[in-house]
């Protein structure tokens, strides 16, 4: 095998697909959902990567990677990454740039692995085949039908975790984590996320509340960016609910603050907005340091190869609309087995194919 396969062609095209109801949580309201996707062909294979995020993102990729990536060592993922996050620099790493960047890395870790002819998981040293999952939905704008109809059904099929959306209503939120409860019975761990809706106060009183029903993860109490406010929720929620926080990381800075400030009990991030493979396995390795679990953020299945050659992880969100889009876009997406995120170890990569013909109605 050649040690120098080039980069030959950089492909960037975005699809908005929207939500199979409208969806909102404690500080925001969607209908629709775009994911940027980048093909790197190099050799006679093309890399898949993918972010969640605005148009922005692709127009990014076009003016500023396309040039950078063309002719570039497809097996040299640390320089590119590298260069990437120093084209960046004038604009601002966080946010857009960061994303585009992870949607670029997660393409260049595919063509890699299947330059090599394996899976990505084995590339990155696999240790384990399945990683648990956590069905994540149960949005505020669901009625208590449907949020128990949801959460339900995944407990039925197996999945030992889901998790809810809060902070809309707060007045609200006491009775809809009862019915929560009620539909998945008392052997399923509950979770549930305020998105930073809460205030401290707000977020102290319903801890207490939500504790009467077995709540075991309390996501954003309050805002991510109040470190001092999620220490203190940390130290003062009733014992056995953990306090998560982590997926608006955009660089390792930002996890190590987070930590150093100890801030959370689980420490959360997400592959497509950390600067890709690369920025999740770093973060990954920042919260074995200070020995804090480690969960990957929604995009299962970006995240179940990486997460299969992680040491030390606890689990991956099971969002419910990523979970859909990527089965919409994708062939190969992992399956679940048993409550549990499977990566197909038969095929190269991170085994996923794009779906033309079914992904072009989408196309934005």
């Amino acid at each position: 095998m050649k040690c120098c396969v080039p980069i030959r062609k950089i492909n960037v095209s975005s699809f908005t697909v929207p939500t199979d109801f409208p969806e909102a949580d404690g500080t925001f309201w969607w209908d629709k959902t775009t994911l940027v996707l980048v093909e790197i062909g190099a050799g006679n294979d093309v890399g898949v990567g993918y972010t969640y995020g605005d148009e922005a993102v692709a127009s990014l990729i076009h003016s500023s990677f396309t040039r950078l990536l063309e002719g570039k060592d497809a097996l040299a993922n640390n320089e590119i990454w590298t260069a990437l996050i120093w084209k960046v620099r004038n604009l601002g790493r966080a946010g857009v740039c960061s994303m585009a960047i992870s949607a670029v890395d997660s393409a260049l870790w595919d063509l890699k692995a299947k330059l090599l002819g394996v899976p990505l998981a084995v590339l990155l040293g696999k240790c384990r085949d399945r990683v648990p999952i956590y069905g994540s939905g149960g949005f505020t704008t669901y009625s208590i039908r449907q949020l128990q109809k949801q959460l339900g059904g995944w407990a039925e099929r197996g999945i030992r975790m889901v998790k809810m959306k809060i902070g809309t209503h707060p007045e609200e939120d006491p009775s809809r984590v009862r019915a929560a409860r009620e539909a998945v019975g008392p052997e399923v761990q509950l979770f549930v996320d305020a998105n930073g809706a809460y205030s401290r106060k707000q977020a102290f009183a319903m801890a207490e509340r939500f504790a009467e029903f077995d709540v075991r993860w309390f996501e954003e109490p309050v805002s991510s960016d109040d470190l001092a406010g999620l220490r203190l929720l940390r130290d003062r929620a009733p014992a056995g609910m953990e306090i998560a926080a982590g997926e608006y990381g955009y660089d390792q800075y930002y996890f190590r603050h987070m930590l150093e400030a100890q801030a959370v009990d689980v420490l959360q991030a997400d592959a497509t907005r950390c600067e890709g493979i690369t920025g999740f396995m770093r973060a990954g390795t920042l919260a074995q340091s200070f020995q804090i679990p480690f969960s990957a953020h929604t995009s299962p299945a970006i995240h179940c190869h990486p997460c299969c050659a992680l040491t030390e992880v606890r689990h991956i969100e099971y969002f419910h609309d990523h979970e859909r889009i990527e089965r919409m876009i994708f062939d190969g997406v992992p399956k679940v087995i048993e409550g549990e995120l499977a990566p197909d170890l038969s095929r190269p990569g991170l085994g996923l194919e794009v779906k033309r013909k079914d992904a072009r109605k989408f196309a934005a």
